[in-house]
């Protein structure tokens, strides 16, 4: 999802040449094929945008995959990278790296201040130590790393899987299904009152494109060496009750929404304090109600069976 988006930006503004790799056809968790990749195709900056990603389900169902493979995409991705001398990289992260009860909205120096979320706890270490690998690449041969972190993002291209998707794509596909059965009722995991900020999948690309092109001195005057990272988010959050009434309004499901409080609710907030990249000269451009309407037209023509 992400990684599609970002080679739209980049083409909108007229980059060429640009080198992809689907899953199918490059195993990043294999340092051989790795290297041999960076060795054959001569590349002069990398946006690594490829990760195991899912929500509380998957997080909590398959925490092995999730800290190994996230692990080992970082590592044979940013170490090739420095090896084959690419000087410019985008390492794409998370926000459930700063802590459970983080003040809010987590400024970026929250990072490593308390415990983190135990539902999804692996996730979080891998990312964290993408972080730390782009940052000890800096410091100790110079090179420019940079890391961005998103909130929840949605859009073209989601992941709607039953059980392993993120909340937004999990309830389109949810209430698309009762609206269509004439269901009285969709059910939602937890209780519905966790506080969620979420960003459509273009906004992030084009803060991502926008962090990889700022000068190397604009970037190294707003962000420390031991704190190489950024924010990014639409700076709204809305509890997961709110979101899922906001998605049945654009569905048109007229069903009621219940909620299963027996299911985890995870972090109770997670809002990112965006000051830092705003300053920088970057704001979002595609607001909840209207992404949320382009999702649901990218899942009705790429998911559902003719």
């Amino acid at each position: 999802m992400v990684g599609s988006a970002i080679v739209r930006r980049l083409e909108q503004k007229g980059c060429r040449n640009l080198v992809t790799r689907s899953r199918t056809e490059l195993d990043l968790t294999c340092q051989t094929s790795v290297d041999r990749f960076f060795a054959e195709e001569k590349i002069d900056q990398v946006y690594l945008a490829a990760a195991r990603v899912g929500g509380i389900h998957a997080n909590n169902t398959y925490p092995a995959e999730f800290i190994y493979q996230n692990l080992m995409i970082q590592a044979n991705v940013i170490h090739a990278a420095h090896t084959h001398n690419v000087q410019k990289l985008l390492f794409l992260g998370s926000s459930c790296i700063y802590p459970k009860l983080a003040e809010q909205p987590m400024e970026e120096s929250a990072l490593l201040t308390g415990a983190l979320e135990p539902t999804n706890e692996p996730y979080a270490i891998a990312k964290i130590a993408g972080i730390k690998l782009c940052e000890s690449y800096n410091r100790q041969y110079g090179r420019d790393y940079r890391s961005v972190m998103p909130t929840n993002l949605y859009g073209p291209g989601d992941n709607y899987h039953p059980e392993n998707s993120h909340v937004i794509p999990a309830l389109i596909r949810r209430i698309h299904e009762a609206k269509q059965d004439n269901a009285p009722e969709v059910l939602v995991w937890g209780s519905g009152m966790p506080k969620r900020e979420f960003l459509y999948v273009d906004d992030m690309a084009s803060a991502s494109v926008h962090v990889m092109e700022l000068p190397p001195e604009v970037w190294k005057k707003h962000v420390s060496p031991m704190c190489s990272h950024i924010n990014v988010g639409s700076g709204i959050d809305c509890t997961i009750g709110e979101l899922a009434q906001t998605i049945s309004q654009a569905l048109g499901y007229k069903g009621e929404i219940k909620f299963d409080i027996s299911k985890p609710d995870g972090t109770p907030r997670k809002l990112m304090d965006n000051q830092l990249l705003n300053s920088l000269g970057w704001k979002i451009e595609i607001d909840l109600n209207h992404g949320i309407s382009m999702a649901y037209r990218d899942y009705m023509l790429n998911n559902i069976k003719k």
